[in-house]
């Protein structure tokens, strides 16, 4: 400052400069305030300031679980506990530590950036940068990661979760470094490590520099724009743990719920891994399973073999008759009336050909032949039944709710579940002591069923609406009646496609 001091005094008038100016400059630079200024500058360019620590918070809460039970006995004490849990205070040191726990030196050369193809290419300025976030052990991020090109990607930023919030890191980033040490291409290890780490972290990142408006951010703004933003809920249909899937691409990530629950869905940018919340907990968003993603899987059931061997003989060619759930009052059949049946009453009686015409015509629910007659559920008989204000009952094949279960009949569906084999074992003897029937079954044949109300019961569970396992035929039908009445009385949930 002096040196430009001595140069404006000695300034010729060649430059063009106003004498005004010069005195104005001249008067700026002589002022103490800026010459004070000036030499704190200078200091501190000679000194490098450190922070002592970067974990002062946590260090407040330990000596506050210390000095705590103290403070009945000293009022200093109180003072002091009521100055440390003091807001500001707080505030104050979490802003402290997360400064310190940044770098504000030019980062090192690193092997990466001497590579020949990145330095052909015209990177930005801040290539590659230093993130310091401040966590506690235990706490997830909220990220997840993938390998891509032997690097670990950030493959997805969860609703809610620490990196959300803080907006520093982006889908696409590619994660180097954390602490100071290469992380290399294993995505476990590193949520791992990321987990137990608590107090400062340093990540050295190459920015995706991808700035686009991601589902959750347009969620966030609801309350700004509730005309252009609706929300999403689900009820589930099933329980899920994400530690018990095999496709999920982080179990840590994952959102564990129950059938039944309410879940709020954030985001569905992913075709097969959606985000969502539980509605009456709250907390931070995890991964479930998308719809696009459960059909799928359910389309996998595992086929049920006959008793051939396994896999060493064949399977059995032998043709199996489709037994047919006949319905009450809705059940078409090609065959001749017999003496005490009236057409229209139990069956409606048609010529074969006529109902083979329909058949082709998709006019039945669902149909099958037996001892050499056609069976069928007719789709007008059911909606005859509805268009009368009446409840239809059906008893149809699994394989006819898909048909079923459209907005054009809005089904509720009970599944009737078979109990333990022991228990099904005592249930028919019961009924053949007490002579309601004559027809024994052997174990093979309740086993069979037993096995059959699990099969369907996996490959179908998604189309279920309540599930009553008859262990008790009494408080069965009591469950049924209870669910009927609370249909009546209540709002039901349906697919949002039945209704929009």
């Amino acid at each position: 400052m002096q040196q430009v001091l001595e140069n404006l005094t000695e300034l010729p008038s060649s430059t063009g400069a106003e004498e005004i100016d010069l005195i104005f400059l001249k008067g700026i630079m002589e002022n103490p305030i800026v010459k004070s200024l000036a030499k704190a500058h200078e200091r501190l360019e000679d000194s490098k300031l450190e922070a002592v620590s970067d974990n002062n918070l946590e260090l407040v809460n330990e000596i506050l679980e210390d000095i705590s039970p103290l403070i009945s006995v000293d009022e200093n004490v109180a003072e002091l506990v009521g100055i440390l849990k003091e807001p500001h205070f707080q505030s104050l040191l979490e802003a402290h530590d997360i400064v310190a726990s940044k770098c504000y030196d030019s980062p090192p050369s690193s092997p990466e950036m001497n590579n020949s193809s990145l330095n052909n290419q015209l990177l930005p300025v801040d290539a590659i940068r230093i993130l310091g976030i401040h966590k506690r052990a235990g706490e997830p991020l909220g990220v997840t990661f993938r390998v891509e090109n032997n690097d670990l990607v950030i493959a997805r930023i969860l609703h809610g979760g620490m990196i959300d919030r803080q907006g520093l890191l982006h889908v696409g980033d590619i994660i180097k470094e954390v602490n100071g040490h290469e992380v290399g291409n294993n995505p476990k290890g590193l949520q791992e490590l990321l987990k137990n780490i608590s107090g400062s972290v340093t990540l050295k990142i190459l920015p995706s520099y991808r700035d686009t408006i991601t589902p959750q951010q347009s969620y966030a703004s609801m309350e700004r724009h509730p005309a252009h933003v609706r929300q999403v809920f689900v009820k589930c249909h099933f329980d899920y743990n994400p530690f018990n899937d095999n496709l999920i691409p982080c179990k840590e990530a994952g959102l564990t719920f129950s059938k039944g629950e309410i879940l709020q869905i954030v985001n569905r940018e992913d075709p097969n891994w959606w985000q969502a919340s539980h509605v009456k907990e709250g907390g931070s968003a995890g991964l479930i399973p998308s719809q696009f993603l459960e059909e799928k899987r359910k389309a996998f059931v595992r086929r049920d073999w006959d008793n051939s061997g396994p896999f060493c003989g064949t399977i059995s060619n032998k043709k199996k008759k489709k037994m047919m759930y006949l319905t009450t009052r809705n059940a078409v059949t090609s065959r001749k009336p017999r003496e005490d049946e009236k057409d229209g009453q139990a069956y409606k009686f048609v010529s074969r050909s006529e109902m083979e015409a329909d058949i082709k015509a998709g006019k039945y629910l669902e149909h099958g032949e037996y001892e050499g007659n056609l069976y069928g559920t007719k789709i007008d008989s059911i909606l005859e039944v509805v268009q009368t204000g009446r409840t239809c009952i059906l008893d149809v094949n699994p394989q006819a709710l898909k048909v079923l279960r459209t907005s054009e009949f809005m089904p509720y569906v009970v599944f009737i579940a078979a109990p333990e084999l022991e228990t099904l074992r005592a249930m028919h003897k019961a009924v053949v002591d007490a002579g309601i029937t004559t027809k024994l079954l052997t174990d093979s044949d309740l086993k069979k069923t037993v096995d059959e109300s699990a099969r369907i019961q996996r490959a179908y569970n998604h189309y279920f609406d309540l599930i009553i396992v008859n262990d008790n035929l009494d408080k069965a039908f009591e469950k049924l009646q209870t669910a009927i009445e609370k249909l009546r009385m209540e709002p039901q949930w349906v697919p949002i496609s039945w209704v929009y």
